[in-house]
């Protein structure tokens, strides 16, 4: 089967110590400075909250792109449960144009996680009563449109200066640059009719089928049928990449443990949501080239984003990045 990737991308999830999360911050800064050296073309952070990792993406990006000149800086992906779509946008817009437009905000729609625990904290009132819907979403979008606000004659007086009201700064094409986490046939539905990119990660819902690329496969064509086919839409999947050439042995046998201890998942859709889940391609670059080569999803996408685990250390993180990029990436179709 032929696989061309055009753009790769890596996903880490920004792990810090307890005790000392600056340290751990600053080793995920430098990942995405080493990862624009090495040549990738994208580098995302997740959004975790009450965890060990990002809890505002916009103010990490915006760290990153005063370290960083030319990688895409992706978010994967902020609960929009959580946030004011008007203040989401002028965080996110303020971040793009210090990273001089090169952001790529991801989102997800829904009840977001640990909302039992922190949901009160963020809404005034019963949070189960506020819309958490992808209606927040569309409304972040029109903020992000920068239309005016007000009457036609409304104007707002600041120090040296009267302009009609809008969302500040306001950079126009940053809401042709979002995209929306779909696991689902329902989410890839409106992620197309909206015109939003599209992320495709490890885990989807089997609605139709036990197989998991058979289920992301019909995902993704479904999104491009209903997406306006105008739009440059893009779709991003990801993978668990773990090569271990460069790896010493014990490190390879600790990354072995890891992918043993997630294997069992894959085996059968889990819970009553059906969701399935891709194995994790844990080996050597020959070995990992083989299966991304037997994917009948990378046949259909030029963007493939390496998700990296959770908790691993920033020296594991640079290593796996190189073999993938120097080892595996040429062989995918992307020059050294």
């Amino acid at each position: 089967m032929t696989v061309q990737i055009s753009n790769l991308s890596f996903l880490t999830p920004g792990n810090y110590p307890d005790d000392d999360p600056y340290s751990g911050l600053e080793d995920t800064l430098q990942l995405f400075e080493y990862g624009e050296r090495l040549g990738f073309g994208g580098a995302w952070i997740r959004q975790r909250h009450l965890e060990h990792g990002v809890g505002s993406a916009a103010v990490f990006l915006a760290a990153a792109a005063q370290r960083t000149s030319r990688i895409e800086l992706g978010t994967a992906v902020i609960p929009i449960g959580y946030e004011s779509p008007f203040r989401l946008a002028e965080d996110l817009s303020m971040a793009d144009v210090l990273s001089r437009g090169r952001l790529q905000p991801g989102f997800s729609a829904g009840t977001p996680p640990h909302a039992e625990l922190i949901g009160s904290l963020v809404f005034d009132g019963d949070w189960r009563t506020y819309d958490l819907s992808h209606g927040r979403i569309e409304r972040l979008i029109d903020n992000l449109r920068g239309d005016y606000l007000g009457a036609a004659d409304a104007v707002i007086h600041s120090p040296g200066n009267t302009q009609r009201p809008r969302l500040q700064p306001h950079n126009p094409g940053l809401v042709d640059r979002l995209w929306y986490g779909g696991g689902s046939g329902r989410s890839v539905r409106w992620a197309g009719k909206n015109g939003l990119n599209l992320l495709s990660g490890n885990i989807v819902t089997g609605e139709h089928t036990d197989d998991f690329g058979t289920a992301q496969l019909t995902l993704i064509e479904e999104y491009r049928r209903l997406v306006d086919p105008a739009r440059p839409a893009r779709v991003a999947v990801g993978r668990v990449i773990v090569p271990f050439d460069s790896a010493d042995r014990a490190t390879r046998e600790r990354y072995r443990r890891y992918a043993a201890s997630r294997h069992e998942r894959t085996l059968a859709p889990q819970g009553e949501r059906r969701i399935l889940f891709a194995p994790d391609l844990v080996g050597t670059s020959e070995e990992i080239i083989e299966r991304l080569r037997a994917d009948p999803v990378l046949a259909h996408t030029a963007e493939l984003r390496l998700e990296l685990p959770y908790e691993f250390h920033r020296e594991d993180y640079e290593q796996i990045l190189h073999d993938a990029r120097e080892l595996i990436a040429p062989a995918l179709g992307l020059p050294v």
